[in-house]
């Protein structure tokens, strides 16, 4: 029993919204090896790849409302002044905003980036190119999410990617959420940029590696006490 409490300790979690999927391939490899051998233990790393990108970790989130932490992870693809989306009502002019670029390979939960109440979910369709590009955020489909905190408003938008082609939110307008909470996901390959009131001071650049819900992106006031921390 204490082996088997080890292993369950060091598993990963995989998030539900994957289990259809990992059934599916697992399916798949079973009826393909039953035909052709060598297609079977193909299908069998893609059932493996399947699990580990619908992985859903514990992560350790700082506790401090002048800490902003990333809502993806990923890499950092773009920093600059950007015109939030119209569909946010975050006003037309330019705020500071953080792109995460997530990488088939990682971890797609995404977290709330700050603590608050949500005041808009706004869903937009659009076109599925490189998320990569800045073009993305305004000709993808995306789904924005606006935080009202106590440091002013945030705006969180998972945009679809080349691959992607679905958007899933958990979360409903009006809700509270906690800095680090699950906010939803998104499927296979995609971006999340954050929108952060002009006076943020910045912690990362672009290169950066971003690990949601622990990585601080920014913080909202020059000096900072010493921080708690929560698992979720």
């Amino acid at each position: 029993m204490l082996i088997i409490d080890s292993i369950r300790k060091q598993a990963t979690p995989i998030h539900p919204e994957g289990y259809i999927f990992i059934a599916g391939f697992g399916v798949a490899t079973l009826i393909l090896g039953s035909f052709i051998g060598p297609l079977g233990w193909i299908g069998a790393i893609a059932t493996a790849w399947c699990a580990y990108f619908f992985r859903d970790p514990v992560r350790e989130t700082p506790l401090d409302e002048a800490l902003v932490v990333s809502p993806a992870d990923g890499a950092i693809s773009s920093v600059g002044f950007f015109v939030p989306p119209p569909e946010l009502g975050l006003g037309v002019e330019p705020m500071q905003r953080i792109s995460v670029f997530m990488s088939v390979f990682d971890c797609h939960v995404n977290r709330a980036p700050v603590a608050g109440r949500i005041v808009k979910i706004a869903y937009k369709p659009g076109l599925f190119l490189n998320a990569d590009l800045d073009k993305a955020s305004e000709d993808n489909e995306r789904n924005g999410i606006v935080i009202e905190a106590a440091a002013g408003r945030f705006g969180v938008v998972q945009i679809a990617g080349l691959i992607a082609r679905r958007i899933v939110c958990f979360v409903h307008q009006g809700e509270s959420v906690g800095a680090g909470d699950r906010l939803g996901l998104i499927r296979f390959g995609s971006r999340v940029d954050v929108y952060l009131p002009v006076a943020a001071r910045l912690l990362v650049t672009v290169g950066s590696r971003a690990i949601a819900g622990e990585t601080v992106l920014a913080e909202l006031r020059s000096s900072a006490p010493k921080r708690a921390f929560k698992a979720s």
